[in-house]
């Protein structure tokens, strides 16, 4: 009762651990489902902006309560993508901040440079322009660290992005050209090539060096028309307005409008980025305006102001404004003109934007001519202040990259003068670890030897047990044959001879005697039948004799079904003829089978298992096959179990196939050669 009672509570506890596994199984794929519908609305732009935030809260929340690995990471990096798409910088910060710190736990060199450059976008987003470039100087030294070109010049770019609006125009230039040449010897990456002649061309534009600025803008409009970056429409329009805005510069409002007006002409523009649909708005009304062309004026200039308003674009309200001035100013209208000349001013020194306050004051001198001297005075003063501003700045940069180079070479020697020890003690270390592997070694081998010596007497009392059938069942066929032979040679010629003394007395005319002749002939004949049958029933019941193989094959998967809760199916090939096959075959083909339900039974966590034996041509095929967990062939070494069944199947002269995959279960086909008249004698009979 105690027995059954332990096996019962066993076979409840598996068939909870499975329905659990199922149920956490289930749970997981609907959180994924889940976090996947979650991503894809938090990125939705027609949503609004509430909803895409409680979406990406949503995602983030799935996602901090699963296993922290590189997929983990993955997400937590999609979920600020789409917080930085939302302008929502300190919730991208909050995650950069969090992959950052995971990374450095991890050591995961790959993830904590991305950490850093998501952590740079973020300061130059906020203008903390030294924070920024600390965050990409350190991105840029692990990617070349891990020889990461691709990601490596993505950093450059950023970094000389950011050098180019604080003004280092010559260290911008340098760090551009560093990320063509990584970028040189990359595939798949024109969208980072557009992007380098993209700012170089606003840079040139910046020093005054026109020709190269078109040459460069001309560049990355030419790699548009490869049609593989994306957003190619967008990244067009903004081509054709850094054109524009070149020949804005040179004086030729002509060519200035034309590109303009291509921009605004570019497909969803407005739909999607009002931005730049409201700057080559404004700049397109602008180069009207110079070309006297007033045809739209000023509402051209009003709606993109209301735009550039709507999105809190300060800058572009300011240049807005100060446009509206100049064409104000044009019209002779003083009191327009002078009204958006002081909110550009005062907008200006509010945001402490000093270009902008520079071209504010410019503006100003010409509306207010009474203190055109007053504002040349700040203009001047603002202006020495930039420049000074720009100069620290570039210097700030570069002790930065100095000062980090410092501590890396400080480093460097700490590292050099404890290399000395850190030898000594590694080899201190191996010659331990060789002990330990020599003795550990010595301990398997004598456990291997063990279980060969096992393994073999096992063999030696399968024969035996085999030998020993065989003896018996020849025995029992001998005794029979002999039985037959005297019921067939004996009892039948004696009872022929009574029937053919009976025949005799046809010759006697007596009715009585006949009568009882005739009687008696039948039931010698009746009896003579019942003797054949019997004797033909004896020869035959040897072929219909279970295999001894097959019987000792049945005994073992009975053990399996009582021992163990997975359901077992058998089938074997009517057609094959054991007693044509070796012992030595049947040994090892028994010995596979058991190997092969003790590895079921130990890792597979299997719910059922199927073993079948099938006649080929010239085959015999023993297939093992199981629902379990599987795993891993090409990772997982072969245990003494594998080892074993290959070995086995070496001994026949056969061929072993191991098919597995994570959660796929596991198929195990061994194929022995045998005589075909096995299979041919199986199918004549």
């Amino acid at each position: 009762m105690k027995n059954n009672f332990l096996i019962l509570l066993l076979l409840s506890l598996a068939f909870f651990g499975c329905t659990q596994k199922k149920a956490e199984d289930r749970t997981l794929k609907s959180s994924e489902d889940s976090l996947v519908i979650y991503l894809s609305l938090a990125n939705d732009i027609d949503l609004p902006f509430k909803y895409k935030q409680d979406y990406n809260k949503k995602a983030f929340d799935i996602i901090i309560n699963q296993k922290d690995d590189s997929i983990n990471k993955v997400n937590l990096f999609k979920v600020a993508n789409r917080y930085y798409n939302m302008d929502d910088l300190n919730s991208y910060k909050k995650i950069s901040v969090l992959i950052l710190e995971r990374s450095k736990k991890s050591k995961d060199s790959v993830n904590l440079a991305k950490a850093y450059t998501y952590l740079g976008d973020y300061y130059n987003g906020k203008a903390v322009s030294d924070s920024a470039f600390i965050n990409y100087f350190a991105a840029e030294k692990i990617y070349l660290r891990i020889n990461d070109e691709g990601n490596l010049a993505k950093t450059f770019i950023s970094r000389a992005d950011l050098q180019f609006k604080e003004g280092d125009l010559f260290q911008s230039e340098i760090t551009i050209f560093k990320a063509l040449r990584v970028l040189k010897h990359q595939k798949d990456v024109d969208n980072q090539i557009y992007e380098c002649y993209n700012l170089l061309g606003i840079l040139y534009n910046e020093r005054e060096e026109y020709e190269k600025a078109l040459d460069f803008h001309n560049k990355a409009l030419e790699i548009l028309k490869l049609k593989t970056i994306p957003d190619a429409l967008l990244s067009e329009a903004t081509s054709l307005n850094n054109i524009g805005f070149v020949y804005l510069n040179m004086h030729n409002y002509k060519k200035a409008k034309i590109n303009f007006e291509k921009g605004l002409e570019q497909k969803d523009l407005f739909r999607g980025n009002k931005a730049l649909y409201a700057m080559l708005l404004d700049n397109s009304a602008y180069s009207k305006f110079k070309l006297e062309e007033l045809n739209g004026l000023p509402g051209e200039f009003y709606r993109a102001l209301k735009i550039r308003d709507s999105l809190g674009l300060t800058s572009g309200v300011i240049l807005n404004k100060i446009h509206l001035s100049e064409y104000y100013t044009y019209k002779k209208d003083t009191i327009n003109a002078f009204r958006f000349s002081k909110q550009a001013l005062t907008l200006s020194r509010n945001t402490n934007s000093l270009r902008s306050t520079l071209e504010s004051l410019k503006q100003m001198a010409v509306v207010d001519p009474k203190n055109a001297s007053r504002y040349s005075e700040e203009y001047i003063r603002i202006n020495e202040k930039l420049q000074k501003a720009e100069r620290n700045m570039g210097e700030k940069f570069s002790r930065i990259e100095y000062e980090t180079n410092e501590i890396k070479d400080e480093n460097s020697i700490l590292q050099e003068k404890n290399k000395t020890l850190v030898y000594v003690f590694s080899i201190c270390t191996l010659l331990g670890l060789f002990f330990y592997v020599y003795k550990t070694q010595q301990a398997k081998n004598r456990e291997l030897l063990f279980k060969q010596q096992q393994q073999i007497a096992n063999e030696d009392i399968y024969n035996l047990m085999i030998s020993q059938q065989n003896e018996i069942e020849l025995t029992r066929i001998k005794e029979k044959k002999k039985v037959a032979q005297e019921l067939h040679d004996g009892v039948l010629g004696r009872m022929f001879g009574v029937r053919i003394s009976l025949d005799s007395l046809d010759k006697i005319d007596e009715v009585e005697v006949i009568a009882k002749r005739k009687k008696y002939l039948a039931e010698l004949k009746n009896i003579e039948q019942d003797i054949r049958e019997i004797s033909h029933d004896l020869n035959r019941e040897k072929s219909e004799l279970i295999n001894n193989f097959v019987a000792i094959l049945n005994k073992l998967f009975e053990n399996q079904r009582n021992t163990f809760s997975s359901k077992l199916i058998v089938s074997f090939d009517p057609y094959i003829k054991w007693e044509l096959v070796s012992n030595m075959v049947k040994i090892n083909l028994y010995r596979i089978v058991q190997e092969a339900l003790q590895n079921c039974n130990k890792y597979a966590e299997a719910d059922i298992i199927r073993v079948e034996f099938k006649s080929e041509m010239d085959h015999l095929i023993l297939s093992v096959s199981d629902d379990g967990i599987g795993f891993d062939t090409k990772r997982t070494k072969n245990g003494i179990g594998l080892h074993n069944i290959q070995y086995r199947v070496l001994e026949c002269k056969g061929t072993v196939t191991i098919k597995s995959a994570k959660r796929e279960g596991t198929h195990l086909v061994i194929k022995v050669p045998i005589d075909q008249k096995i299979n041919l004698q199986a199918h004549d009979s």
